[in-house]
């Protein structure tokens, strides 16, 4: 079963632009290591600073997928671009995790 992560940064205000163009346009080497570190229905949202990701991990160990992205050096080399446009890249603050309280996924054909 997939686990479902949800995780919250905030932009610098005169990166957003930035932010907002490198992912319109990420690397296809990129997508295709979060693909082979087994992360699914990944998406990133904003509002003004703030942005929220989501994705699930389908994966077996986690930590070990996370090590293995960023030892990547296409990756190593995006997150040159995408990490300082993050409020707390200064204090190496990305993404933090956030806790989900509710959810909804009915079984498909349930209800109908």
């Amino acid at each position: 079963m997939a686990r479902r992560f949800c995780q919250r940064a905030w932009l610098k205000p005169e990166k957003v632009e930035e932010y907002r163009r490198l992912h319109a346009n990420a690397w296809p080497g990129v997508l295709a290591m979060i693909a082979e570190c087994n992360l699914r229905n990944y998406s990133i949202c904003i509002l003004d600073r703030l942005v929220v990701s989501t994705f699930d991990y389908v994966g077996d160990d986690y930590e070990a997928d996370m090590d293995k992205m960023a030892a990547d050096p296409l990756t190593q080399e995006w997150w040159k671009h995408t990490k300082p446009c993050f409020e707390g890249h200064d204090a190496g603050v990305y993404y933090e995790d956030m806790e989900e309280i509710f959810r909804f996924a009915p079984e498909e054909g349930a209800g109908n």
